[in-house]
């Protein structure tokens, strides 16, 4: 449910940017948010995901830790897990209608504080509209669609780092950082210095490596229904059988497809993102 609430104002969210910079609001397609809920961001089961917590408490207590203490353990990963999630299925559902919107051209990163260095360096930069979004667990940052005639400008990361309080400051970038950083030296520098990669989790569907989901494939599934395709029963005696092709996610589709967005929107339809 959460999913689905944040993903049913993406449409308008979109409409409403492109009509505020005098572009143009049609939409080649309309974002159906039911299908961007019920699993993560890297394709695997909501169910299967959420399920972690429970198994994290239980190595915990049979680790020989109090019930209290394996409770808050459990209990953190799956706030982390949440907003983690609602926030890429946001994201997701934005960029989903951007495609859909041929008068979106770009997106703008918008981070607010408190945020990492990571985001903060990442800032106020802009992005084609289907280019992948960058984040980590629990980030927040989010995105302003940008017509092709305008450009809005967001903070920057001098201007994110001058309104932190020092405590955060050395919080974020740690002493030898904030020395750096006031001495005047280049913020991308300082932070992939100390930094890590981060980034999706890839799975394995026939032999090549795609972010794909099994959720809405079986017979009654929308997303199956628009891919119109062979169904195979499944092992271990399950009463429904699913698409032999795997569902490709949004973010999959749009690195696919490049930077062609009639064939971003073919795909979008095919796999029963937009209607």
């Amino acid at each position: 449910m959460g999913q689905l609430s944040v993903a049913q104002g993406a449409q308008a969210f979109v409409a409403s940017a492109m009509l505020a910079q005098g572009a143009s609001s049609t939409a080649a397609g309309l974002l159906v948010p039911g299908q961007l809920a019920g699993y993560a961001a890297d394709g695997r089961s909501l169910a299967t995901l959420l399920y972690l917590p429970g198994l994290t408490t239980a190595r915990a207590l049979a680790s020989g830790m109090t019930a209290e203490v394996a409770s808050v353990m459990g209990l953190n990963q799956m706030a982390r897990l949440v907003s983690t999630t609602l926030a890429d299925t946001a994201r997701t559902a934005t960029q989903v209608a951007m495609t859909a919107t041929p008068s979106c051209v770009s997106y703008v990163r918008v981070v607010k504080l408190p945020a990492c260095p990571r985001c903060i360096i990442l800032a106020g930069r802009q992005y084609t509209y289907s280019t992948g979004f960058k984040r980590h667990p629990k980030c927040d940052c989010g995105m302003e669609p940008m017509s092709d005639a305008e450009w809005k400008a967001s903070a920057s990361p001098k201007s994110l780092y001058q309104a932190m309080t020092p405590e955060e400051r050395l919080q974020r970038f740690g002493q030898a950082g904030v020395e750096a950083l006031d001495n005047g030296a280049d913020m991308a520098q300082v932070v992939n210095v100390t930094g890590r990669k981060g980034g999706l989790t890839e799975v394995e569907v026939y032999g090549r490596t795609v972010q794909a989901t099994r959720e809405g494939t079986t017979r009654r599934g929308l997303g199956a229904k628009a891919m119109d395709t062979a169904f195979e029963s499944q092992a271990g005696g399950t009463r429904y059988a699913r698409t032999k092709a795997p569902r490709l996610t949004p973010a999959e589709i749009l690195r696919q497809a490049k930077n062609d967005r009639e064939h971003q929107v073919r795909l979008l339809k095919r796999y029963g993102y937009i209607q």
